[in-house]
C-alpha cells in the first residue's frame, strides 16, 4: 500500500491552536444558533451504541440532537438524556435544517442500512461516517463514488480494521504505515478523515496531517468510537469547520481519558465516563483560554 503524494510528516494536535477555532457564545442566543444534528444507528441490540453519540453531540454544545433508531423495538425517550428526541430512522431522515448527520453508530450493514446511507449521502447536511457506514462503502463501490463526489464536507473516523476493508488490504498494512493509510483514504473518498488507535492520525480534506499524542489504554472499551462520532458531529452543528471540528474531538477526547486514568480509573473506564469529562475540560479549556 502506498498514497499518491509523497508523505509528509504529521503536525502535532495543540490544546491552543484547537480552541481558537472553537465558536464563541453571545449573550443573547438560543439553541437553533448551535445548530442540529441527526444521529443515523442504533439497530437491534446496538442501541447504545446510537444513544452514546447523540449524548456527546449534545454534551459538546449542539442546539438539538435527534436520533433515528433502526431497531423494531426502539424507545420512544432516553431516560439518562430526556433533552433528545426520539425517532425511527426513516422519520429522522425527513427533519428539515439538519446541520450534520452522524450515520453508523450500531446500525448494522443490511439493505435498509445501505438505503439510509445511500439517503445521507444525497443530502445537504455535512456527514461523520462511522462503524458500519464504513462498512457499506467498502462493500459498495457506488456509494464510494457518490461519497467522493459531494461537495458537503464529510469526516470518516476508521479504526485500523475499518480501513483496512476501505482499502481493500490487511490491518497489519495499515498499522505498518498509518500515515500513508489516512492519506489514501482522504484522497480516494474526498473526505476527512481520522484514523483511530494509539496516536490517532488525521488528514483533512486538503491533504494536511496531523497526530495526536493524547489517550491512554483505557481507552479501550466499548462505546469510545461513538462517543468521538457524537463529539465531531456536535462541533460542527455549532459552525466549527469539519476539519477544525475533527481535530478539536480527537484531542479532547483523549485528553478526557487522560483526566479519567490520572484519577485512577484507567481500568474499566467507560464512554459514557468520558463523556461527562470532555464537556467538563471544554469549558475548563475556555475559561482558561
Amino acid at each position: 500500500m502506498s498514497a499518491r503524494n509523497p508523505i509528509l510528516v504529521p503536525t502535532p494536535l495543540t490544546r491552543s491552536a484547537l480552541l481558537a477555532n472553537f465558536p464563541q457564545r453571545p449573550r443573547d442566543t438560543h439553541k437553533g444558533l448551535f445548530g442540529k444534528v441527526v444521529v443515523l444507528g442504533g439497530a437491534d441490540g446496538m442501541i447504545g451504541a446510537a444513544l452514546l453519540a447523540a449524548r456527546a453531540a449534545l454534551k459538546m454544545g449542539a442546539g438539538c440532537v435527534h436520533v433515528g433508531l433502526l431497531a423494531e423495538n426502539a424507545p420512544g425517550v432516553d431516560f439518562l438524556q430526556p433533552e433528545m428526541m426520539l425517532h425511527s430512522a426513516t422519520a429522522a431522515l425527513k427533519l428539515r435544517e439538519v446541520n450534520v448527520l452522524a450515520v453508523g453508530c450500531g446500525m448494522g450493514a443490511d439493505t435498509t442500512a445501505q438505503k439510509l446511507l445511500r439517503a445521507a449521502l444525497d443530502s445537504n447536511a455535512a456527514l461523520v461516517l462511522d462503524a458500519d457506514a464504513l462498512n457499506i462503502l467498502a462493500q459498495r463501490p457506488k456509494l464510494r463514488t457518490q461519497l467522493s463526489a459531494r461537495t458537503v464536507p464529510c469526516v470518516l473516523t476508521p479504526h485500523p480494521g475499518e480501513a483496512a476493508r476501505l482499502l481493500a488490504c490487511s490491518t497489519t498494512e495499515i498499522q505498518a504505515d498509518r500515515v500513508a493509510a489516512v492519506q489514501k483514504i482522504a484522497q480516494i473518498l474526498n473526505c476527512s478523515v481520522v484514523l483511530k488507535g494509539a496516536d490517532s492520525v488525521c488528514a483533512t480534506r486538503e491533504g494536511h496531517l496531523f497526530v495526536n499524542t493524547t489517550g491512554n489504554p483505557g481507552m479501550s472499551s466499548a462505546g469510545m468510537g461513538d462517543v468521538l462520532t457524537g463529539m465531531i458531529a456536535g462541533f460542527i452543528a455549532q459552525g466549527m469547520t469539519a476539519n477544525h471540528a475533527m481535530l478539536l474531538a480527537v484531542h479532547l477526547h483523549g485528553a478526557a481519558a487522560d483526566a479519567l486514568a490520572e484519577q485512577l480509573a484507567g481500568i474499566g473506564m467507560t464512554a459514557t465516563e468520558v463523556i461527562e469529562r470532555a464537556r467538563l475540560l471544554l469549558n475548563q479549556w475556555m475559561t482558561d483560554a
